[in-house]
């Protein structure tokens, strides 16, 4: 029997994630905890992982991070979880050296051999990034979840974390957005299978980049775009540099057959809650719709911020790794209330 998992959940991906308002309100509530001296990146600056420094040259850096399935099939849905996961890792500079499990399965409604395969997705991306799926953690639960808790390890001297953009920066995105509207046209059964082929090819790249640019002295900063979408995860980035970052959005990589399931309002409802969260932070045109740049993404692309002295030379660097890239915006002092403008 073939079972089609996005029918067992509510919510598809990165789009199951608590919105940013409510996640400041959960997080808000913690008492005050104890400072710990090797504690590097924490809760503070809303960074993509943990870390912590083991001595003076390596720290060890921890993210977890699962959802409901974003695809109907159980093995993709296991492969792009993982990708999804180990990308925290790849964000922070770091590499990968070992991951666990996190399986929730409604035992009463789909059979444990279709776990199975999710777990197989899971751990055939692991493979491919050269580490052990190690263990892990199941239990049942209502709805299929999956996903990882990751360990890395990182040179401090590459250590890249979202607070250290810098105004004047160029701002880089290394995959296309639009993956929310697709599944969610998806579970309305308007998604084309070609457009399914397309951005599950993007959920199963591994942002293994983030290793490369980590060790080059001009990118300054360093954030994945999962499901607080492009304007929110830029967000956190300028909150925690104390800057503004700047979108031309005609620059903006998205996926070339976005515009039809618009049209059929294949919004998913991570969008608009992103959009109550942050959206008063946002400087947006009259008449220009947040529904690209709210869009929740799962597995998305790396925001880069690179020193525009260098534009050169990081291109040239990013078509030697295959990829044509182009600045999307850039960062500037703060000015007005403001943490992001969109000019169209």
């Amino acid at each position: 029997m073939e079972y089609r998992l996005t029918q067992y959940s509510h919510g598809a991906g990165c789009g199951c994630k608590l919105s940013p308002g409510v996640l400041s309100e959960v997080l808000q509530s913690e008492k005050g905890q104890p400072a710990f001296e090797q504690l590097l990146v924490g809760n503070e600056t809303k960074d993509d992982a943990g870390v912590v420094k083991i001595d003076e040259k390596t720290a060890i850096v921890s993210t977890t991070d699962f959802f409901m399935p974003i695809v109907d099939d159980p093995f993709d849905f296991g492969a792009i979880a993982a990708t999804n996961a180990i990308s925290d890792i790849y964000a922070m500079g770091a590499a990968p050296i070992m991951a666990i499990a996190i399986l929730g399965w409604p035992i009463d409604k789909l059979p444990a051999s279709v776990a199975a395969q999710v777990l197989e997705g899971g751990r055939e991306v692991c493979t491919k990034a050269g580490i052990p799926l190690a263990g892990g953690h199941s239990i049942d639960a209502p709805e299929p979840i999956f996903g990882l808790a990751v360990t890395g390890k990182v040179s401090i001297a590459h250590l890249k974390r979202n607070m250290d953009g810098k105004a004047g920066d160029l701002l880089y995105l290394t995959k296309p957005l639009g993956v929310g509207i697709v599944t969610t046209a998806q579970k309305k059964k308007l998604a084309e299978q070609q457009d399914l082929e397309a951005i599950k090819q993007s959920m199963l790249t591994l942002n293994v980049l983030g290793q490369t640019v980590s060790q080059l002295p001009y990118v300054h900063a360093l954030t994945d775009v999962t499901g607080f979408g492009l304007a929110g995860h830029l967000i956190e980035l300028c909150e925690a540099a104390n800057v503004q970052g700047v979108i031309e959005l005609p620059k903006v990589p998205v996926f070339d057959f976005i515009s039809k399931y618009i049209e059929q309002k294949a919004i998913p409802g991570g969008t608009h809650r992103n959009w109550k969260a942050y959206g008063e932070k946002v400087d947006l045109p009259q008449g220009i719709p947040y529904t690209i740049i709210a869009d929740p993404q799962t597995s998305g692309g790396l925001l880069v911020s690179v020193d525009p002295d260098y534009k050169a030379a990081f291109e040239t660097q990013m078509q030697a790794e295959g990829m044509a890239l182009q600045p999307i915006g850039y960062l500037q002092e703060k000015k007005g209330d403001a943490f992001v403008v969109v000019k169209n």
